[in-house]
Formats: C-alpha cells, structure tokens, sequence
C-alpha cells in the first residue's frame, strides 16, 4: 500500500510486490466471503456471519482507500478498477506482482536502488525463513472434531 501512495515506485530488479486484499485472522476476506456464498445460510453459524459482515466492511474500505490514493496517478476509472484488483482477492495475498505486471498495470515504476539503500540493508540482515508461506495438509481439518455441515 506504501509503493501505491509514492509517485513511482522504486524497484529492485529481482523485487516483488503483492496484492493488499485484507486479511481476517487467518482468512482471506474475499475468500469468507466466498465460502458463505456456497451454503444455505441457515448452515453457517453466526460467529461466520459476522465474520463476512466484517469481511464485506474491509474489502470496500481497502478499495475505496486504494482508489483515493490512485485518483490522482490515474483516471477515476482506471483507479477505481485497479484498487479492485489489487485488493478483491482476485489473487491470492501471497501471489507476487512483478516489475512487468505493475508497469503493465500502468503504475510508475523505476528499476534499481541507490547504492546507498543496498548498504543501509547490509546493517540489518534478515534471518532465513524456517517455514513455507503455503502448507499443504492431507488430512481434512474439523474444528473440535465435528463440524456437523457447519462453518
């Protein structure tokens, strides 16, 4: 959200940016609200649905947000559609946007840092990841061992 404020974004060749759709918890607000559209809603339970209340209140103030920091880069219309891809959930909040896919989503965009960034980020080293960001687990989950066809 911070490179979508500046008046270009300065990029490192091998750098990468991602989608800013909000997140509940664990959930993707998209998602929830997603989920709930595939069941009767007298099978979701009502922690769920406020859940998907909060969701729905999220995903419009992000976009509006994004559309008020892109109106002025931008015509209205074309601000108005790019917040709605950046943050409707139409990729996954892990999914990298390249150099090439934000210029051509017609941000501004300038590849290479100043020699100077790359020293100042010598002094703080970052520690290597011990997990993956996505995990695949075979076994099917069931919160409290029985979800009785509820979510």
């Amino acid at each position: 959200m911070i490179a979508l404020a500046a008046d270009e974004i300065v990029i490192d060749e091998n750098a990468v940016l991602g989608p800013v759709d909000p997140q509940l918890g664990q959930y993707p607000a998209a998602s929830l609200l997603e989920a709930v559209a595939q069941k009767p809603i007298k099978q979701v339970k009502d922690e769920t649905l406020i859940l998907v209340d909060m969701a729905r209140k999220a995903l419009k103030q992000v976009e509006t947000f994004l559309t008020e920091l892109l109106k002025d880069k931008m015509d209205l219309a074309k601000a108005q559609e790019l917040a709605h891809v950046l943050s409707s959930g139409f990729w996954t909040h892990d999914y990298p946007i390249t150099i090439e896919k934000l210029k051509g989503l017609d941000l501004p965009v300038q590849v290479g840092l100043p020699r100077e960034v790359y020293a100042l980020m010598e002094l703080y080293p970052q520690l290597r990841q011990r997990r993956p960001s996505v995990q695949y687990i075979p076994t099917p989950y069931e919160r409290d061992g029985n979800t009785n066809g509820r979510s």
